[in-house]
């Protein structure tokens, strides 16, 4: 698909063969959900529009704003995997770019086991959050008044998909320490014999 997962399933190499099977599953999975979840940002903006035509034309809506955060929630939570998978999360960089790519995978590799536990914490709450939507039939309080209970499988499910993700990319920081060390080539340095 792309170098990135090329990268890793050279390193996957340094796993035994049911964890690398569990990453690639991981990974499949999460690949095709945030592609899905990236659609859903022209979704809630054709409720935005939707809502501004039928606000200025015509009688305003009660359901747009409220559909519109439920989508944005959505598209928040699902693609947060799939971005973690990337790598392109928002990640704080006051010493760790000058850090040696192994130093950097040591401290990710401890550093995971904190979000896991955040992970861990914020999925239990949203299951309790969840039964009780679904034991109450919870709604919302605003004059629409949807029920909650399917945004909140929906952050639980993608709660439980970013822990599946975070052990997927603790596992391949293992791989990469597992590696055999290849210093950088500089190809200033290297030299090539003519006949």
């Amino acid at each position: 698909m792309d170098s990135t997962r090329e990268d890793s399933d050279d390193t996957l190499a340094y796993l035994p063969s049911p964890l690398a099977s569990y990453v690639r599953w991981v990974e499949s999975i999460n690949y095709h959900v945030g592609r899905f979840a990236m659609y859903l940002i022209f979704l809630m903006l054709g409720i935005l529009v939707y809502s501004s035509v039928t606000k200025t034309f015509f009688f305003p809506s009660l359901w747009t704003l409220e559909m519109a955060q439920f989508v944005m929630v959505a598209y928040y939570m699902l693609g947060g995997p799939y971005s973690m998978q990337l790598n392109s999360h928002v990640r704080m960089d006051l010493l760790y770019g000058s850090w040696s790519p192994r130093t950097k995978t040591l401290v990710d590799c401890v550093t995971v086991l904190f979000l896991l536990l955040y992970l861990g914490i914020l999925l239990y709450g949203g299951i309790s959050s969840t039964t009780y939507a679904l034991e109450y039939t919870e709604r919302s309080y605003s004059a629409w008044r949807p029920y909650m209970s399917p945004i909140k499988i929906i952050m639980c499910v993608s709660i439980f998909l970013m822990i599946l993700q975070a052990t997927a990319v603790m596992l391949k920081d293992i791989a990469k320490l597992r590696a055999p060390h290849r210093p950088p080539t500089d190809p200033k340095k290297e030299t090539h014999d003519e006949l």
